[in-house]
This record gives C-alpha cells, sequence and structure tokens, in this order.
C-alpha cells in the first residue's frame, strides 16, 4: 500500500466523530470499523469523546424525539447544523 493509499484511508477527528453514533449502534460497515478502530488506537481524544458517549448514553438511555419540547429539538437542530457548518 502507497503512502497516498494509507493516507487517505486515514480518519481525521472530525469524520472519526461523525462515526462515533453509528459505531455504537453497529451499523459501521466492517471497513469503516477497522479505519475508525485505526483511529481510536491512536487518538486519545477521540477515545475520550467514544468514552464519554458510552457514559451518557448509559446515564440518559434512549431519549425519543417524541419526548422533548420544542424548544430542546430546535436546540439540538440549531447545534447540529453550526458543528456541519464548522
Amino acid at each position: 500500500m502507497s503512502w497516498f493509499s494509507r493516507r487517505r484511508a486515514a480518519l481525521a477527528c472530525r469524520d472519526a466523530v461523525a462515526l462515533v453514533t453509528d459505531y455504537l449502534e453497529g451499523a459501521l460497515s466492517r471497513p469503516d470499523r477497522a479505519r475508525l478502530e485505526r483511529h481510536l488506537a491512536d487518538c486519545p481524544h477521540c477515545s475520550t469523546y467514544l468514552e464519554q458517549i458510552r457514559t451518557t448514553i448509559a446515564a440518559l438511555g434512549r431519549v425519543e424525539p417524541e419526548s422533548l419540547s420544542r424548544e430542546a429539538q430546535e436546540d439540538l437542530v440549531a447545534l447540529f447544523r453550526r458543528y456541519q457548518a464548522g
């Protein structure tokens, strides 16, 4: 594998963060899961983020959109849009 191919296969932290939910839900393809796990093995920041998300899920369980107030839904959508634009 050439340097370019290895470099292209590596994930940036922003990409890794975007995959965490699918990773925890078992929804990633085998290659994407392997790429994320390689990134996590070398990135303490993303590993910490993954553990924070696991802790949050364990503490809160599952929140259904219908259970959130309209204001909370709008705040979450706005936060997500700022993140995507970021």
